[in-house]
């Protein structure tokens, strides 16, 4: 038994050291590797303006990828206390996670905000299928990070939703 432990542990540590060389060659730009991709503390984030699909108000950076190709892609949405997305939908998978603040999202083609919502604070991880038809709102400023393959969209239920029809 302690035979097998000891194997058990040298074959653990093996492992994990052979691991950190490889993240480590990777992050050093070894000839001929590609660089570790990652993105620094969340102040480091390069924030800009979010698309004109957005409500005013709304940051977003790209992470990786970009969402109007057909490839995967993650970027950051921040959202200043009491925004709100009007019912929409999207027409592939939406996967979000709540990196801070808390947003509430509710299904249906009207925005109510009378207790079917779910609250869905900081760590937090929503997936919700294409189509699906559904709204949200930040309490608090909200950081959400949403990653899918793209083109990523939103068709708004009420075309006088869409800020893009907004002059």
């Amino acid at each position: 038994m302690r035979g097998t432990r000891f194997l058990f542990v040298a074959t653990l540590f093996a492992l994990t050291a052979c691991r950190g060389i490889s993240v480590a060659r990777q992050a050093g730009g070894e000839a001929g590797t590609p660089a570790l991709g990652a993105t620094g503390p969340q102040q480091s984030i390069p924030w800009g303006p979010a698309p004109a699909v957005f409500p005013p108000g709304a940051q977003f950076a790209v992470l990786a990828g970009d969402p109007t190709k057909a490839e995967p892609f993650t970027v950051r949405l921040r959202f200043p206390d009491g925004y709100k997305i009007p019912p929409h939908t999207h027409p592939k998978v939406e996967r979000l996670t709540v990196i801070s603040g808390t947003i509430h999202v509710g299904m249906g083609e009207k925005f109510e905000v009378d207790g079917k919502a779910h609250a869905l604070p900081a760590g937090s991880l929503a997936t919700m299928p294409a189509g699906m038809k559904h709204f949200a709102w930040a309490k608090g400023e909200t950081i959400l990070q949403l990653h899918g393959t793209g083109p990523w969209s939103i068709q708004y239920l009420n075309p006088d939703d869409d800020p893009r029809n907004k002059k």
